[in-house]
This record gives structure tokens, sequence and C-alpha cells, in this order.
């Protein structure tokens, strides 16, 4: 590709000539091959403009950087640029061209990879061919692949989304983290329709306050979403007043759904053991939905997507009926066994507060025993959240029992002590296979379990090294030696 095809991302005045040939784009120096362009992007551990001449070195035929950032002469020319991480993203999209036709993002605290998932499924009842991008990694026809990144650099994501569109996917969902909508990850996707979901406290170690947090988040709507294209926002949380000011404030079209929606109402909701029976009105029609997912949170998810689909074309008719036929997204109050007696015991990804808070809240009314929940906080994150879910576990559960997550480089007993401070009556079992069998041995009927925090997780990172652990192997395990 030449220069002058990239002109409108990177403006060169002219000092170098529109002639100029790049082979690909890479923001790592060490992926770098002949004729790359390099982005030397800031980061917050490192600068890339330290790799500048190693990018050179490797036969990168050009550096876009921040302006004075590369220091002293470099064999290759520099292209200076305001806002580097942007252009890559503008630039990758530009040297993988394909998008599925419809593509969403949907943003917020809890529920992205639930409703990345449910969308769809909701596309795939339909006909279409449809992919979810998130959390859990990209599940297409054809295609499960396991991932670690909520929103993936990118480079790779616009790769994955050209390979999508060449194998004839035309309808994408992905998920849109507040690192990766700060750190122009989502740039250069042509988005459709976008979706909010919720908002609490989570990335504190990363953004200042939560309203810095939640501007990070709006930056989907104000500066991605095309103007006049609808956005999907749940109505009743705490944050959702702010969401809509700032979508209208946008001018994107707002497409409010839950119990205060005006495009889709949740008018009455029954509980039952796994699923849950609903009304919900559309343009004054009244559909009922048997939906097979348990918890308030599962039919707010179910509701966003729902709206997602119908915001950009699907009938709503077909919308609804697919909501009787989801399954949940995999580690979100996923039933992963029964013991001899009758106690069930799910695995949920809730590593949050309000998420935790959620969870239990969802499987007290179908629990006749006792609510038991096994948890931890992860290292080198977010401190604050740690007395924070020590009391949600104390005051919501009848036993807490409080273990290990991803301690990463910090002390692992220094987080569980922090955790414990607000949860004294808890149980300390820093192992988290012991913890888990543990809880298992003491349930009786009528008890629920709740593994949360690692949800789908393949690892546990602890001292800088990451080591296999699945919470789900770890359940289906000690629930074996049961029966044994």
């Amino acid at each position: 590709m030449k220069l002058g095809e990239l002109a409108d991302i990177l403006p060169h005045d002219g000092v170098l000539s529109d002639d100029m040939t790049f082979s690909g784009v890479q923001s790592d120096s060490r992926h770098v091959t002949t004729g790359d362009i390099f982005f030397a992007l800031p980061g917050v551990k490192t600068d890339g403009a330290r790799f500048a001449e190693d990018a050179a070195a490797r036969g990168a035929a050009a550096v876009v950087a921040e302006p004075g950032s590369i220091g002293g002469a470099l064999a290759i020319p520099v292209i200076e640029s305001s806002d580097p991480r942007r252009a890559l993203a503008l630039c990758a999209a530009r040297f993988h061209p394909g998008q599925p036709e419809t593509m969403v993002a949907v943003t917020g605290t809890s529920g992205k990879t639930s409703v990345a998932s449910f969308a769809r499924q909701i596309w795939e009842q339909a006909g279409l061919s449809a992919a979810s991008i998130g959390t859990t990694g990209v599940v297409a026809p054809n295609r499960d692949e396991y991932g670690e990144l909520t929103t993936p650099d990118p480079i790779a994501l616009h790769k994955l989304l050209k390979e999508l569109a060449e194998d004839g996917v035309t309808h994408g969902a992905m998920e849109a983290s507040s690192h990766g909508l700060s750190q122009r990850r989502v740039d250069g996707v042509r988005l459709a329709a976008a979706g909010f979901t919720n908002l609490g406290r989570d990335h504190m170690d990363y953004h200042p306050t939560v309203e810095h947090y939640h501007q990070s988040k709006m930056r989907l709507f104000d500066t991605l979403l095309p103007a006049g294209a609808p956005a999907v926002v749940f109505a009743d949380d705490e944050w959702s007043e702010a969401t809509m000011n700032a979508v209208k404030a946008a001018g994107r079209e707002l497409r409010t759904v839950g119990r205060k929606g005006a495009f889709l109402t949740l008018k009455r909701v029954e509980h039952e053991r796994h699923r849950q029976r609903a009304e919900v009105e559309h343009r004054g029609r009244i559909y009922e939905i048997g939906l097979p997912l348990a918890g308030d949170f599962q039919i707010a998810n179910a509701l966003v997507a729902a709206g997602l689909a119908i915001a950009t074309g699907l009938a709503a008719d077909q919308a609804l009926a697919a909501l009787e036929q989801l399954k949940g997204a995999s580690g979100r109050l996923e039933l992963v066994g029964t013991t001899a007696e009758g106690a069930q015991v799910y695995v949920d990804y809730a590593h949050k507060p309000d998420a935790l808070k959620n969870v239990l809240l969802a499987v007290r009314p179908f629990t006749t025993g006792r609510v038991v929940v096994v948890f931890g906080c992860g290292g080198d994150r977010d401190r604050g959240k740690r007395a924070i879910m020590g009391s949600i576990a104390a005051e919501l559960a009848d036993i807490a029992i409080v273990t290990d997550d991803n301690p990463r480089s910090e002390e692992p007993a220094t987080i569980r002590r922090a955790i414990l401070q607000a949860a004294p009556n808890a149980r300390e079992i820093g192992d988290r296979r012991e913890a888990i069998r543990s809880a298992i041995s003491m349930l009786k009927a009528g008890d629920t379990l709740i593994v949360a925090g690692k949800g789908h997780e393949h690892g546990q990172e602890i001292a800088g090294r990451k080591h296999h652990f699945s919470d789900h192997e770890e359940v289906r395990k000690a629930l074996g030696e049961q029966t044994a």
C-alpha cells in the first residue's frame, strides 16, 4: 500500500513521497518485517518510541510516533501523529479491508460478554451467519476460539474481521471495554449500532474516577458510532440517565430497554428455578417470553441484545422469540453440576462488586437452603474493591469462603486479608482448588454454591507465572470425588 492511500490518516505535508510503499502495520517491534510501518505507541509501563531503532533494524519502512517523542537521528522516516493509537487502528482497517456487513458493539461494566453472545444467537436463529467477539474469545460458524482480551488489539481485530467477512459472516457483535475504547482498539470498525448495559466500580487502577471511567465508555457513542445510528441503552441502571444524555448530546438515536425502557419495556417478570417468564412490550404489542436463564441481570442483557438485533433490521417477533432458546455465555451463572443431594454448583465470572451482588441476588429466589460463595480478588488491580466485595459476600451469602483469584505479583495473603476485614465471619482457604473442594463437601439439599471470579478462564496467575486452572474442571473433579 502506498503512503498516498493513507494520507487522510497519516498526513505528511509532502515531506515524504506519496509513492512510498508499505507492506503492513505493527506496534510490537519484535513482529516487524521488511516494509512495515511501526507505530511507537505511548504506554502505561513503557513507551514504544524506545523500540523505534529496533523496528528500523528489522526492516521497518517508517515510524509513526507522537510529535517529539523520537529523540536523535533515525535511519528511516518518522511520521508524527497526535494520536498514533487511532492512526494505527485506522491503518489496520485499511490494510485488512472487509468486515461483516452489520457490526454492533456493547459497553458497560458487566454483561458485555452475554450481550455479544446473545446477539449472535438471536441472529443465528434468524438464519443469519453471525459471530461474537469478546472476553471468552471468538465464536462463529465453524469457529470457537478461546480468548483473554475483552477487546483485541486493532491489528488482530481487523485481521479477524476480514477473515470473518471472507468466511461469509454478515453479522458481528463485539465487546468494547473502557481500555479498548480509550486505547482506540475499536476505531475503524464500521458500527451499525451500539449498546450500554450498566456501570459499576471497576478498573479504578486505570481510571482516576468513576466519572472518567464512564466518559471513556461514552466514546463508543460520541465518536465511534455514526451520527444518527441507534444506541440501545439499558434504562434501569444508576448510570443510565447519564448515558442517555450523552447519547442524545452526540446526536445518536436513543432506544431504551428495561422496566423504564421505551423501545423494549419489561412489563412483568416471574422467576423460576432455572428460567423466568417475562412480558415485554414493543410498539404497543405484548410479547410473552420464557427466558431459560435465571437472574434479573440475564433478562437485562437479553433485552439489550434483542434491542440491538431489532435496531439493525431484524423483525421484533423474530428477535424476541429467539430469547426462548438462548444459552448462557461460558462462566456466566453457568450450572456446572449438582451434588447427590441436589445442591447446585454454578461458576460465574463475577470479579467486580456489582457483578458479585447481582449473582448472589439471582440465586436467592430459588435457593431453599444456604447460598455459599467462593471468591477472591485479583492482584495488581483496584485495591479499593476488595473490602466492598467482602462486605457484599458477608451480607448476601450464608457462607463465604475467601480464596485466591489471580494474585499476579502481589502476596496472596495480603489480598485475602483486605477482603476478610469486611467479612470477618468468612472462611479463609488460600488454595483455590481446596476452597472449591471444601465448599462442595459442605453442601446439603437445597443449597446453592457460586464459585465466582474466574468464570471461563483457564489459568491462574501467581507470582508472575500463569498456571493451568479451570473452575469448571475443579468443580467437576470435586463432584466426582463425592460419587466415587
